[in-house]
């Protein structure tokens, strides 16, 4: 594939590397477009700082620098400047006031807390809670109706261990509302390379039933991730097993 659009930088405070590592192990990969994503600020209150994502104040700089690199590497590779953004019902709108002030190429969604950082639950922690399961599936549905998410990022992040028939129940809705909006379902491979509950079978099995389409992450937080997938032990066999088509893995972005 020659496109990734989920790649991190040291700011979120768990990713480490410079810009100029993850992009120049891009281009010896083979890949032509590479867009970062790295996880949005927050306009949380006043007094609370979150350590898994960069501050407001660090926006302009995460801008100027990708836009210093993007027109150093302008004849090896295209660099395009994005987010990974968690959907909330209460910072949303504020938070996109904040990133438009900046160039900008589109944003993609990954949600990790529900309803929200502050108030809520992690969706990856293990759980067989139902209703934790239905607020999940909500909540990233109603980030998906925004029509801002150029792609859904590990649309299965959501650790629940109950039956494989109510997990279906609700995960099923979400493929239908990717179908419906014509929004791609991400391959996480971080979470295939460190065997997380994400990409699961049970997911993509369904997925791909339904015909949802599909785009590849590599969710690089270092800059080795920037792999193929036939780099990666077993993840072929994953693709393969539920007829997912890397092909040269370009999405059409969206206008945030």
């Amino acid at each position: 594939m020659i496109a990734n659009y989920h790649t991190h930088t040291p700011r979120c405070n768990h990713a480490h590397g410079e810009e100029r590592e993850y992009i120049e192990t891009a281009i010896q990969n083979g890949y032509k477009i590479l867009g970062f994503s790295d996880h949005t600020p927050q306009p949380y209150p006043m007094g609370i700082n979150s350590h898994i994502r960069m501050s407001m104040d660090e926006v302009e700089n995460y801008t100027e620098t990708l836009i210093k690199l993007r027109d150093e590497y302008k004849n090896d590779i295209k660099i395009l400047i994005g987010y990974e953004v968690e959907y909330t019902r209460k910072y949303f709108d504020k938070l996109l006031q904040h990133i438009r002030q900046y160039p900008l190429d589109y944003i993609i969604q990954g949600q990790h807390f529900i309803p929200d950082e502050i108030e809520g639950f992690y969706a990856g922690s293990e759980t067989s809670d139902e209703a934790r399961l239905k607020a999940y599936v909500d909540l990233t549905i109603e980030g998906m109706q925004t029509g801002s998410f150029s792609y859904l990022a590990h649309p299965d992040l959501i650790y629940y261990n109950g039956k494989d028939t109510v997990f279906k129940k609700h995960m099923k809705r979400i493929v239908e509302t990717s179908i419906d909006l014509d929004i791609p379902l991400e391959v996480n491979m971080q979470g295939f390379y460190y065997e997380r509950n994400y990409p699961s079978d049970r997911f993509f099995s369904m997925a791909s039933e339904m015909g949802a389409k599909f785009v590849i992450g590599c969710d690089a937080h270092l800059p080795t991730d920037m792999m193929q997938p036939d780099e990666m032990p077993g993840l072929t066999d994953f693709l393969r097993k539920h007829n997912i088509n890397v092909g040269d893995n370009i999405i059409e972005l969206r206008p945030v």
